[in-house]
């Protein structure tokens, strides 16, 4: 209802829930798929840090990795939803870049790591965790390893992405990252193309994958044409974490041994699936399984 007070909505909590979310998001849709996931990244000693933590521990996601900060408020976003549309997001967050000591403690951690992982990805959310030293460090290491590394970037935090195995960004990151203004185009759209083409120069990477919503994606890969994945969506309630549903299948698939056009496809249905859901939701085997079969 409208408040008496102003012209403002009024909304009866009738009930809340509680995800991990950002780059945790990628894990949990990690988890549906395989026993061993890890997450790394600042988390304050704070309430929300507490119950960041048992909510990762309760879905078996490792975070020994993780910097635990007394000066680094854990970010919390808050989503007031009412009949499935959401009136308003309250965050509550602070922009901190680890220092040169807590930089050095995660490679290290890392690179300890390494003989156990398979793959890596790096989800830019613009929040200052990943400094460049910390990507270049842990990118060489893996590198070395022959480990598969993406990433998903924020073009306004000028990460070199150099030599990852994949780099995905969304229509509007991909054109900014390529100095390209953004254009309404479609799929079969040259600009689109030229914005690919240029992203895979800048990054020297071996595959870019740009999502472009309702459209669905359009892989670039060196020496290739680009293939467009048309969307798999039948219902669209809430594109949050489609993104992190996409980077983590895609990965997931490539360590698995799939061509980059099957990762893709895997990918899209993955996608399609949890756009239909409220909130920032996985995708599990069976529900994939079945967006495969319905076509």
């Amino acid at each position: 209802r409208i408040s008496p007070e102003a012209p403002i909505p009024v909304v009866e909590v009738s009930g809340e829930s509680f995800y991990p979310g950002g780059a945790a998001n990628v894990a949990r849709n990690l988890r549906e798929f395989t026993a061993h996931v890890g997450v790394v990244g600042m988390i304050g000693q704070d309430r929300g840090g507490e119950q960041l933590r048992q909510l990762l521990a309760d879905q078996k996601i490792d975070t020994s990795a993780c910097s635990i900060s007394a000066d680094f408020p854990t970010i919390v976003k808050t989503r007031i939803i009412a009949r499935q549309q959401q009136v308003v997001r309250v965050d509550r967050e602070k922009i901190l870049a680890p220092d040169e000591k807590q930089i050095g403690s995660i490679v290290a951690r890392v690179k300890k790591m390494l003989p156990e992982i398979d793959g890596i990805i790096f989800e830019d959310y613009g929040k200052g965790f990943l400094a460049e030293r910390l990507v270049s460090e842990i990118v060489t290491s893996a590198r070395e390893g022959k480990k598969v590394i993406a990433a998903d970037p924020n073009p306004r935090h000028n990460i070199p992405w150099h030599g990852l195995s994949v780099v995905k960004p969304n229509r509007s990151e991909a054109f900014y990252a390529a100095g390209i203004p953004l254009q309404e185009s479609d799929a079969d759209d040259n600009v689109l193309k030229e914005v690919g083409a240029a992203l895979l120069q800048k990054w020297q990477t071996e595959l870019v994958l740009i999502t472009l919503g309702e459209e669905g994606m359009m892989l670039f890969q060196r020496g290739q044409k680009p293939h467009h994945v048309p969307t798999k969506a039948r219902q669209v309630f809430d594109v949050s974490g489609a993104g992190d549903t996409a980077i983590a299948l895609f990965t997931l698939a490539f360590c698995c041994g799939a061509a980059p056009l099957e990762a893709a496809e895997i990918a899209n249905h993955a996608s399609a699936v949890v756009v239909a859901k409220l909130g920032t939701a996985t995708v599990s085997p069976e529900e994939l399984r079945k967006n495969f079969e319905n076509g």
